[in-house]
Order: structure tokens, then C-alpha cells, then sequence
């Protein structure tokens, strides 16, 4: 005998509301993207594109910048946040290519990837050598 009485009324209200919080964090998401300035970007896909991935990867230039965005790391789900000196300003990835790529890579070799990729731009003298 089970304490629930409904079980598949509650499994589906539970879903429905899952569903809701959903919708509410991809708005959330497009809310931070917009206020970071990346909706008018050309490198940057629309909406549809990466609300479709599990979970975002925000590649950020810098230690200050991924301080300063420390908080929406833990108030909107589905993001993560990687700091890339390489880069110039912000980009976002699809975090399973983030993970394919750098598996079983050491510390250096991620650190070596990141000029070239993920937001990367070697500095002139780097090219010159």
C-alpha cells in the first residue's frame, strides 16, 4: 500500500512544473545573454540553437569578468563558466564539445587548446614565433 494516493496526478504535476521552471530558466538565460550584450553578435547563435544544448559554456577573458559573474553561476541552471585569457571577450559553446575535447587532456594541453579555440586569438608576437 502506497502513502501516495495519486501517484501518476502527482508524477504529472511534478513534470508540468519541472516543465514551467524550464521555460523560466531559458528566459532567465536569454535575460543574461541580452545583458551581457551577445544577442546582437554575429559569432553568437540564436536562442533556439543554444537552448537546445544541456548546458552552456561561458568562456569569459578574464579572472574580474568571471568574478563579477560568479553569482548567475549559481542563480541560473544549465550554465557553466570557463575563464580563457586568450580570448578577447565573451563567447559561448555547447559544453559536451567543451568536455569531448578536453577528456584526459592534462593542464597544459587544455591551456594550449584555449589559444587557438574557445574564444582564443593568439597575440601578434605568439603568430610572429
Amino acid at each position: 500500500m502506497s502513502v501516495i494516493k495519486d501517484e501518476n496526478t502527482l508524477l504529472n504535476t511534478i513534470k508540468r512544473i519541472d516543465q514551467k521552471i524550464d521555460k523560466l530558466n531559458d528566459q532567465k538565460i536569454i535575460a543574461f545573454f541580452d545583458s551581457l550584450g551577445l544577442d546582437g553578435r554575429e559569432d553568437i547563435p540564436p536562442a533556439a540553437d543554444f537552448l537546445k544544448w544541456e548546458t552552456i559554456l561561458v568562456v569569459v577573458p578574464n579572472r574580474h569578468i568571471s568574478h563579477e559573474l560568479k553569482y548567475y553561476k549559481y542563480s541560473i541552471a544549465r550554465l557553466s563558466f570557463v575563464t580563457n585569457p586568450n580570448a578577447k571577450e565573451i563567447h559561448i559553446f555547447d559544453f559536451k564539445e567543451w568536455d569531448n575535447i578536453t577528456r584526459n587532456k592534462t593542464q597544459f594541453q587544455v591551456r594550449e587548446l584555449l589559444k587557438n579555440s574557445f574564444g582564443g586569438v593568439r597575440n601578434h608576437e605568439d603568430r610572429l614565433n
